[in-house]
């Protein structure tokens, strides 16, 4: 019968975009097994079948009892304690399951089922110093457990054994993405560069044209700031392969370190244009050039132009709101609502993008936009109080004093403990009221504002 095996390896790697990735990769092993019987009478194979069927409908307790009848008959079948050791597994009674397996093994040292079941429960249960003899055992018999030996390798901190090893699974198998990942997880643990990027340019070496090599080599120069021979192993990257795009990733960086801006906006235009690299990778090539542009302001036209080359992305919202943020930021309010305006114009239901664009609206008098913008979020956000104050508050300042007085009274009924937000609306009334020559009321909610006004700055 054929027995699946899936154990999960959680794997940390340092990648070039100096993140820290955490990736989970499912490994599955098949093993052919038979469970050898041996000669048995018919009460015995009467209840190991029972217990077979009770644990293929995942009643393990039924198969467990069928399992320990199977024992009072034959004692020492291995067989036996190999289903034994699966269906404690099953309840996660490691524990239990353990005893069986060793009881297993100890009868069939040999047996690869119940190795991988045995490898499976010290797994399982952390218990990765116990598992690594189990699988140095399996590799042995079955090298599809290499990798894995190689990972508790590392687990069990036996880096030279873990980097021995990879390095024979890359001379018989080639190169391989999950082998690395053990690789850069022992260099980020043992803090041995020398040994990271001796290994780097050996790659490099055997395998010029892959890319992702030279990025390692850059990062980890550049962590060890080595900006000099980052730069080296860049340009010699550019000159491998003239056409690459991931090479500006490193360029743009020393570019902007060097202040030569130019070659900074070239590279960044290709990140920008480039399918090749992601979007969450370009948002933070975005956030260096805001952070660059703000210590050198005449950068800023190059700043739009390179935006541009966003025009036709579906996360171009995206990108107008962060750059509506960094003008906010340095007080260039009208460049801010520029930038706000054109994020909504893709993405209506981002509630803080319309607070910040509604509040410039409002601020720079531009009431007739703040008016039919509020009306349009209202349809999305019907009991946010704030959008009725917004659009009573452009109404106030467009003289439509009916309509102002309407919404911020229908707007006060959405509003829950928010002092100043109170304030805000009774001043509107005020205004409203005041308009429509409504002194009477216009004195009232005055008064009231003066009074919440105290009660806030006493609190």
């Amino acid at each position: 019968m054929r027995i699946y095996l899936k154990i999960a390896f959680s794997l940390t790697l340092f990648l070039f975009s100096a993140e820290v990735i955490s990736q989970e990769e499912q490994k599955v092993i098949q093993i052919d097994s038979q469970d050898d019987l041996g000669n048995v009478d018919d009460a015995f194979q009467e209840y190991f079948f029972e217990a077979l069927k009770q644990k293929a409908i995942e009643n393990h307790e039924k198969a467990i009892n069928a399992l320990i009848k199977c024992l009072a008959i034959d004692a020492s079948n291995a067989a036996v304690f190999l289903e034994l050791g699966k269906n404690y597994n099953a309840l996660e009674e490691y524990e239990e399951a353990r005893t069986y397996l060793e009881k297993a093994r100890t009868a069939e040292p040999e047996n690869e089922a119940v190795l991988a079941e045995l490898y499976q429960t010290y797994f399982l249960n952390n218990q990765f110093k116990e598992a690594l003899p189990v699988v140095e055992e399996l590799a042995a018999v079955n090298a599809g457990f290499s990798e894995d030996l190689a990972n508790l390798y590392v687990i069990n901190k036996k880096y030279d054994s873990a980097l021995q090893l990879l390095n024979e699974l890359d001379e018989q198998w080639g190169n391989s993405s999950y082998r690395n990942m053990l690789r850069n997880q022992i260099y980020a643990k043992t803090g041995n560069i020398d040994a990271h990027i001796q290994d780097l340019e050996r790659k490099i070496e055997e395998d010029p044209k892959e890319e992702q090599n030279y990025l390692n080599l850059i990062f980890v120069y550049s962590e060890e700031g080595n900006t000099d021979k980052a730069f080296e192993v860049a340009k010699k990257l550019q000159e491998m392969n003239p056409a690459s795009e991931l090479v500006h990733l490193a360029l743009y960086k020393f570019h902007l370190t060097d202040e030569a801006s130019e070659e900074a906006v070239n590279s960044m235009k290709i990140i920008f244009r480039s399918e090749e690299i992601d979007m969450e990778t370009k948002f933070k090539v975005l956030n260096d050039f805001l952070i660059y542009v703000s210590q050198n302001p005449e950068l800023e036209e190059e700043l739009v132009e390179v935006v541009k080359l966003f025009s036709e992305d579906e996360e171009n919202p995206k990108l107008y709101g962060k750059l509506g943020l960094f003008h906010l930021e340095i007080n260039k309010k009208a460049q801010a609502l520029k930038f706000f305006e054109l994020a909504l114009l893709g993405e209506i239901k981002d509630f803080t993008l319309l607070k910040h664009t509604l509040s410039l609206q409002l601020e720079l008098k531009r009431s007739q936009e703040a008016k039919q913008l509020s009306e349009r979020a209202l349809e999305n956000f019907p009991s946010q109080p704030l959008l009725y104050l917004f659009n009573g508050t452009a109404l106030n300042q467009l003289g439509e004093f009916t309509e102002a007085e309407e919404m911020l009274t229908f707007g006060l009924d959405y509003l829950i403990d928010d002092l100043p937000m109170e304030l805000e609306f009774y001043r509107q009334l005020e205004v409203a009221y005041s308009g429509l020559k409504n002194h009477k009321k216009a004195a009232e909610f005055r008064k009231m504002a003066a009074e919440l006004e105290k009660e806030t700055i006493d609190e």
